[in-house]
């Protein structure tokens, strides 16, 4: 296994640089330091190192050593849980793929998730079984963080969290551009009741009418694809190279190596390939929406 010295050498010379973790720890370290107002350059001056290479530490195009991470955390006042959390970012930012198991780790990659989400220009979601998360109503996701076990004092937090996302393609300036595909499975789910869900397929409804939003579904009739194996999304970047995310209940995985992106992007073309286009998925969806109505 390399060390975080080795991996910093085969990082700057292989230019494996913005991978997924290491752009995670450079937002990480952006954040702490904008949190207490310090600048660019007087950050620089405290830790002795030029400005343009904390910036291209904090853009993730170059990898921090772990003794300069200490030095940016000490130098910020930054302590306890969060300094252990962010020091640990600082290993394996060079390696081809980036799993998150432990709950420190998962939580790193949910603030990436949030940044990437961000910085996104397109983002190309297969969702075989639940509503991804740009489209989920409050309600829906109140229905899963109770049912999911979420502690009862973390629920609010972490629908605000969650409802936060729908910014990305909500909002005026460069709104993403969100291209998901959705399983009929994920359509009838009955996630919170009936009228929960009945009002998740209304909220969808609107959201597919914003110009930047597209909505595929995947009918029962379609046979197999590739989504079936399990839920991924795709962001696409003009600031950084693209990345995919995995998900499942104990681990998260972020990939980035070219021929990891290539053979989710042939998947998704295979899944869009076998779905309804977007006017009829809105027909698909408000004719689910009504049978509902008239059975609930």
């Amino acid at each position: 296994m390399l060390n975080s010295e080795n991996e910093l050498i085969l990082c700057c010379m292989a230019g494996n640089t913005r991978t997924p973790k290491a752009r995670a720890l450079g937002a990480a370290l952006r954040a702490v330091r904008e949190e207490r107002d310090w600048g660019l350059r007087q950050l620089a001056s405290y830790i002795d190192c030029s400005p343009g290479t904390l910036s291209r530490w904090e853009t993730g195009d170059r990898c921090p050593k772990s003794a300069d991470v200490a030095r940016i955390l000490a130098t910020l006042g930054v302590t306890g849980e969060q300094y252990d959390e962010i020091l640990a970012m600082a290993e394996g930012t060079a390696a081809s793929h980036w799993l998150a198991v432990s709950l420190p780790e998962q939580r790193q990659q949910l603030s990436a998730l949030l940044e990437f989400e961000r910085t996104a220009k397109a983002i190309t979601n297969a969702a075989p079984l639940l509503v991804p998360g740009q489209l989920q109503s409050t309600a829906y996701v109140r229905a899963i963080m109770t049912a999911g076990g979420v502690p009862p004092d973390e629920v609010e937090t972490r629908i605000a969290v969650r409802v936060g996302r729908r910014d990305a393609i909500t909002r005026r300036d460069n709104p993403v551009q969100l291209s998901t595909v959705i399983g009929e499975a994920a359509l009838r789910q009955l996630v919170g009741g009936p009228q929960v869900m009945a009002d998740q397929l209304d909220h969808m409804l609107d959201l597919s009418e914003l110009s930047n939003v597209d909505v595929w579904v995947v009918p029962f009739t379609s046979g197999w694809h590739p989504a079936l194996e399990g839920l991924f999304v795709l962001f696409e970047s003009d600031e950084a190279p693209p990345v995919v995310h995995l998900e499942n209940r104990r681990s998260g995985l972020f990939l980035h190596e070219p021929a990891d992106i290539e053979i989710y992007r042939l998947a998704a073309e295979t899944v869009f390939s076998v779905a309804l286009d977007p006017a009829e998925s809105r027909k698909y969806i408000a004719e689910i929406r009504k049978e509902m109505e008239t059975t609930g």
